[in-house]
């Protein structure tokens, strides 16, 4: 593991420094030089006729703004003052026995950053206390995020609509603290694919691998996974965001081996996320289509990583990956025309639907992208991401090509685009399902720092998946 990441981490996560950061753009947009900021994380909730707790996920603008992972909990942050609060839950004697002591208000002082630290039966009066002093008449807080015995009656002002959006536009721009989260996210989730890479050797089903990846995250600290992850063999990998992880490695009809395996899996580290795609042989050498596409869709993500820096717009990057895309199936013999008259017609759709990419951060697609899921041009329908690519922010490159009938049968029916796609050339790649490569790289000033160091060069790929 990096030790420039274990020294970073050491230190608390800047909760104050991030409400500092979300009230200067509250006063920026003109929303005042006062008021108070509300905010309630993720409360226990118990699964249906049952009586257990659910998996629980801390709200992500909760965390941002303090830090803190336990459930129940408050928070206020006076902007006139600069002072954070925290509300943590009081002792229940009737819990203790069965889940031990929880966390004092001393030892959350010692946690995490900041000023203050009480009890959640303290909110309203603290609330109440604020409403009585000079300048305490506005209270900023998320809509539907407002417990009913939470009164805001005193203030003057309430809005339910500032804070949200200044969060998640606070949250594209990571600071030092939180790309080291992501990067250690990167860090242990490489070795999980390693650990696949490995394990892909003798398994006989897809569930084994996924089995194989959340252990090597959870011995290594990640917890939770960043998203439902995806362990795709043969053509089951055409499906972009396939769930079943449970089919035999075997083909049903030949009785060999599939292909290969799409691995999407990222282990989330205190609430960052990774995200990383990654395709190997399950015989441990690919086949020549199978090679072919990857080549390709690795020169679609080196040429697109090499645009990458501070100002640039994503729709620029994204067209290009379809533009290298349409050559190199050009190239091969799947596609028929020009290069401008197939991009123009969208038919790398077909093979290449989805976005180029999209913001990476405590969400899997995180806050700001501001996509257009109304865009009649199909090449941007799926963009996630639109815009200026910001300074310090961190971005998922992940260019694919698939070959799912679903999809590209409707262009094959079609008597003006089926004359774009050699149906007998096609036919030799369906069974190569989909390859896709994903790396996570935050924007600089003149570049990029790729965070993902999960080998990617096909050679090295065939000799981790052979074991030689």
């Amino acid at each position: 593991m990096n030790a420039s990441v274990d020294k970073i981490l050491a230190g608390k996560y800047p909760a104050k420094d991030h409400a500092k950061r979300v009230a200067a753009r509250v006063r920026e947009l003109g929303h005042g030089e006062a008021g108070i900021f509300y905010l309630e994380g993720q409360k226990t909730q118990m699964i249906e006729d049952n009586d257990g707790p659910m998996p629980f996920r801390q709200r992500r603008n909760f965390f941002y703004l303090s830090g803190c992972p336990l459930p129940d909990s408050y928070l206020t942050y006076n902007i006139e003052k600069d002072h954070l609060t925290l509300f943590i839950p009081p002792i229940d004697e009737d819990s203790v026995i069965w889940s031990g002591l929880p966390l004092s208000p001393d030892e959350a002082m010692e946690l995490y950053d900041v000023d203050a630290v009480l009890s959640t039966p303290d909110v309203n009066a603290s609330l109440a206390h604020y409403c009585s002093t000079k300048g305490g008449k506005k209270v900023f807080a998320i809509s539907n995020q407002v417990s009913p015995h939470i009164t805001f009656l005193p203030f003057q002002e309430i809005d339910f609509d500032v804070l949200k959006r200044v969060a998640e536009e606070c949250r594209v721009v990571k600071d030092s603290y939180e790309i080291a989260l992501v990067r250690r996210a990167n860090e242990i989730s490489t070795k999980a694919h390693l650990a696949v890479f490995e394990a892909a050797k003798s398994a006989t089903n897809e569930r084994e691998l996924e089995a194989t990846f959340i252990a090597t995250c959870m011995s290594y600290g990640s917890r939770e996974q960043s998203y439902h992850p995806i362990f795709a063999s043969g053509v089951n990998a055409a499906t972009l965001h396939y769930q079943k992880n449970d089919e035999d490695l075997l083909d049903k009809v030949t009785g060999e081996r599939k292909l290969n395996i799409l691995v999407d899996a990222g282990g989330e580290y205190r609430n960052y996320c990774a995200d990383i795609t990654r395709v190997a042989p399950l015989s441990g050498k690919f086949s020549a289509e199978s090679r072919q596409i990857y080549d390709i869709v690795l020169e679609m993500q080196m040429t697109c990583l090499a645009m990458i820096k501070a100002g640039v717009m994503w729709e620029d990057v994204h067209s290009n990956s379809h533009r290298v895309a349409i050559r190199g199936l050009l190239n091969l013999g799947i596609l028929r025309g020009t290069e401008p008259e197939l991009f123009d017609k969208g038919i790398s759709v077909a093979f290449f639907p989805h976005g180029l990419g999209h913001y990476l951060g405590m969400d899997t697609h995180d806050t700001g992208g501001n996509p257009n899921y109304e865009d009649t041009d199909p090449k941007f329908k799926y963009l996630r991401l639109r815009g200026v690519l910001a300074c310090g922010s961190i971005v998922t490159v992940e260019p694919g090509i698939y070959f799912c009938r679903f999809i590209i049968d409707p262009y094959l029916a079609s008597p003006d685009l089926a004359k774009y796609i050699d149906a007998s050339v096609l036919g030799r790649y369906w069974s190569v399902g989909g390859v896709r490569i994903e790396d996570n790289v935050v924007v600089t000033q003149n570049g990029y720092d790729n965070l993902t160091t999960t080998p990617k060069n096909p050679e090295e790929i065939e000799k981790l998946a052979a074991g030689s």
